[in-house]
């Protein structure tokens, strides 16, 4: 450059400067910038399991249900981390503890239905993180429309397989097995929705071919399954009719949209509910379909009133194993259907109807805390729940007294 002349700096230079000094006042930044430590996933987690009872087999035999701490494993690719707000008990977790249930894990985690928030995923960009999501029960059945694709389908929580479970403060899951949250529920009525919600739907949307304007009988109202089954029959445009051994349970079933109801501890029930069919649909005093739950000789106790061609979709037999079925009812066209879960689709299309109508289940009891899951076992021991019984997670343990 020549002495007197003004240096030439071209639009090259122009840039490289900017960038040079815009290096250099962040680097005089950088020590006046607080550190923000990343998250970190939780290397552990309180859980309930399954504690094998020292109690010889018999009427006594009854399983612990231990709250332990577990270490968490590893993110595998295709794996998400699920933060739990709510668990919601079944039945199968008191056949477990009484031994009644097969393939029992003892060392493995209770829980079946359980909702939560994903916080951490094995790829650091899942869409899914930070999403409210619930964790499909079923393993083994995805699509098929007539039963489960694979010969090891089963059910979460305290069993061997799959080897999952929800009564957990945080929850290792393949991310194909959970499914966004719906936006109108909070987590205690999401963890109270997944195995009731697909059983009910599949016992009567798709077994019992329910549709708006047929006579539905749901037998043993109050439990998880009929309640469900109550509000989706209702929510298709359905007239309900239920049974139950408590006039009580019988009134709050009316309320949620039940036309009437029967006490099955009277002989005369199958001939109550006659009664109201023809008080209340004169012109088809007949049920289309029944939603049973029992067991027991419920095709000749309904005698005449299940029409012909009619269907009995049965999803459980709590109270006898068998189910007698005659030439009586094969020359009525009369279908007896067994219905056990339902598919991830199922539990997609049933969880877009509860969207689609509001439908809020049904919580009898929300305890708070893993600590206090005993009570939870003793109320579904006893039958004094008229819906589903939820542990509300407190992940500090604040206020928690410990009961296991």
């Amino acid at each position: 450059m020549e002495v007197g002349k003004e240096p030439v700096i071209n639009r090259a230079d122009c840039l490289f400067l900017a960038i040079r000094d815009d290096i250099a006042y962040s680097t005089s930044l950088i020590s006046t910038i607080p550190t923000i430590p990343m998250q970190k996933s939780p290397q552990s987690t309180k859980a309930i399991v399954v504690r094998k009872s020292e109690t010889p087999k018999g009427p006594q035999l009854y399983h612990g249900a231990v709250l332990e701490s577990r270490p968490l494993p590893t993110l595998k690719p295709g794996e998400v981390l699920v933060k739990m707000g709510a668990v919601a008990f079944n039945h199968r977790d008191v056949w477990i503890r009484k031994g009644l249930y097969p393939n029992i894990g003892f060392g493995y985690v209770f829980g079946a239905d359980g909702a939560g928030t994903v916080i951490a995923a094995g790829d650091s960009k899942d869409p899914l993180l930070n999403t409210r999501v619930f964790l499909s029960p079923q393993h083994g059945w995805d699509n098929h429309p007539d039963a489960p694709e694979s010969p090891t389908f089963g059910v979460i929580g305290g069993v061997k397989f799959p080897a999952v479970g929800t009564f957990a403060e945080y929850v290792v899951v393949a991310r194909d097995k959970v499914i966004p949250s719906p936006s109108h529920l909070d987590d205690v009525k999401t963890a109270a929705w997944p195995l009731a919600g697909v059983t009910a739907w599949r016992a009567t949307m798709i077994n019992a071919a329910v549709e708006a304007g047929h006579n539905v009988l749901i037998t043993g109202i109050g439990g998880g399954v009929a309640l469900v089954a109550l509000q989706l029959c209702v929510a298709k445009g359905a007239n309900v009719y239920v049974t139950s051994g408590s006039q009580e349970k019988i009134a709050k079933a009316v309320k949620l949209g039940a036309k009437g109801g029967a006490n099955y501890k009277d002989k005369k029930w199958s001939k109550q509910i006659q009664d109201l069919l023809q008080k209340n649909s004169p012109s088809n005093p007949q049920l289309d379909s029944v939603i049973e739950s029992a067991g027991g000789d419920v095709m000749n106790n309904l005698g005449l009133i299940l029409k012909q061609g009619g269907r009995v979709s049965c999803y459980g037999m709590h109270a006898n194993p068998s189910i007698p079925f005659t030439m009586r009812q094969v020359m009525r066209n009369q279908k007896l259907l067994g219905s056990t879960m339902g598919s991830i689709q199922d539990l997609k299309d049933a969880t877009d109807f509860l969207y689609k109508h509001r439908i809020v289940p049904v919580v009898s009891h929300v305890i708070d805390g893993l600590e206090s899951a005993e009570e939870g076992f003793e109320l579904l021991k006893n039958g004094e729940q008229f819906g589903k019984v939820v542990i509300r997670i407190d992940n500090n343990g604040a206020g928690v007294r410990a009961k296991l």
